[in-house]
């Protein structure tokens, strides 16, 4: 197990694959995938599993080389110290030790913090280049079995810049927010638009999995201050960085951002004492009842269980929650509001909240299957709601 994302520890990696056949066969456990590390090919003695088909994932899981973990993101760390999700030999990419000798997990901290408990071996690249972040446990030497040093700039990840139907949706999540709330995003340059419309807002607070560029530029701007959260005050609370040199720099020895396990960031316990919580997360599709599939797009592993249900169930309870999830109303020629999933329930219509796309917002709480299915093909591309309509055997009028 390592780091995922930018936080993979690439010299480790990629010499663990050069000694593929000299170590014999053995298992990977893998979170989102940014580097060109991992080939189909290496699939000959590696066994790969990881809990999404994200990034580079995705050819492995296209080629049939990759088992999927269906877990909440919640459910990892008791997986990895009970034993089910077994890491013998965890790689880490650390930031140099400070003056009291602690090394910082930098980018990622997350499942890394439970897998420290387990693993019979700890290998840690000090990466001279890593940015020291403030989090839930720093390291020492003799929490390390053998340390690499380097001097490389970490992997980025640079979001590409939203379109016309990406702005629109963020526009119409935007109206949603108050000054205030306590955010929550998941992944991707979806997440990054929505936040680039809150520019006027005040206070507002951010307890997530994962952060981006954005975040840095409005805690910058004053925006995010954190002030009024019900927890953490002052803090942002995350569990990675998912951006660029911008924001490692800005995390970079900064108090005001904490790096935390994903049984904190994620925790039932936590999230229900954050009140006007936001819960701001993506789909592949949602059908008109509010079932959501976050994991399969044309028969392709693409996506996870990941945080969604734990995040949405917490801001569908907490007071003044906004359990969201936005999505554009089409990919390509195909509808992405549909009348029956063409993958896995992800997260069940029981959870189901708010749901918006560049046509509108359908808020579904507390309103029956009929009522549903026509909020739901109000915010569907209007090439295909007649069809819809048809589907659903709704009554008109």
């Amino acid at each position: 197990m390592w780091g995922q994302a930018n936080a993979e520890p690439l010299p480790l990696t990629q010499a663990l694959m050069a000694q593929r056949h000299a170590i014999g066969n053995f298992g990977v456990f893998l979170g989102v995938t940014y580097s060109d590390t991992l080939k189909t090919e290496y699939a000959d003695c590696i066994s790969f599993s990881a809990y999404c088909g994200s990034g580079g994932n995705r050819a492995l899981a296209k080629a049939g080389k990759l088992d999927i973990l269906p877990s909440h993101y919640s459910q990892l760390g008791e997986l990895i110290t009970g034993g089910r999700l077994k890491a013998d030999v965890l790689l880490l990419q650390l930031a140099p030790a400070n003056e009291r000798g602690e090394y910082s997990l930098s980018i990622a901290h997350e499942y890394l913090i439970p897998a420290l408990k387990t693993a019979r071996v700890v290998i840690a690249e000090v990466n001279e280049r890593a940015p020291w972040t403030y989090g839930e446990r720093a390291l020492i030497d003799a929490d390390l079995d053998f340390i690499v040093h380097s001097a490389r700039a970490p992997l980025e990840l640079h979001h590409p810049q939203a379109g016309e139907v990406e702005q629109a949706i963020a526009r119409n999540v935007a109206t949603l927010i108050e000054d205030g709330a306590t955010l929550q995003f998941g992944l991707g340059s979806m997440p990054e638009a929505i936040l680039a419309q809150l520019a006027d807002r005040r206070d507002l607070g951010v307890h997530s999995g994962a952060i981006g560029d954005q975040v840095a530029a409005l805690m910058q701007a004053g925006v995010i201050t954190n002030a009024r959260k019900s927890i953490d005050p002052g803090v942002s609370t995350a569990g990675i960085m998912f951006g660029s040199r911008r924001l490692h720099d800005f995390a970079h020895r900064n108090p005001q951002i904490q790096f935390r396990s994903s049984d904190y960031t994620h925790g039932a316990r936590v999230l229900a004492q954050i009140d006007r919580f936001a819960a701001i997360n993506s789909a592949v599709e949602v059908d008109l009842s509010g079932q959501i599939n976050a994991e399969v797009a044309a028969g392709v592993y693409v996506g996870a269980v990941g945080g969604a249900v734990d995040f949405l169930r917490a801001a569908q309870n907490v007071k003044g929650g906004l359990p969201i999830v936005a999505l554009p109303s089409k990919a390509g020629r195909h509808s992405r509001i549909v009348s029956a999933l063409n993958g896995p329930v992800s997260t069940p219509r029981s959870d189901a909240g708010i749901i918006v796309t560049e046509y509108g917002v359908a808020d579904l709480r507390g309103a029956g299957l009929a009522e549903r299915a026509r909020r739901m093909i109000a915010i569907a591309h209007p090439d295909q709601r007649e069809r819809l309509e048809h589907e659903s055997h709704i009554k008109k009028g």
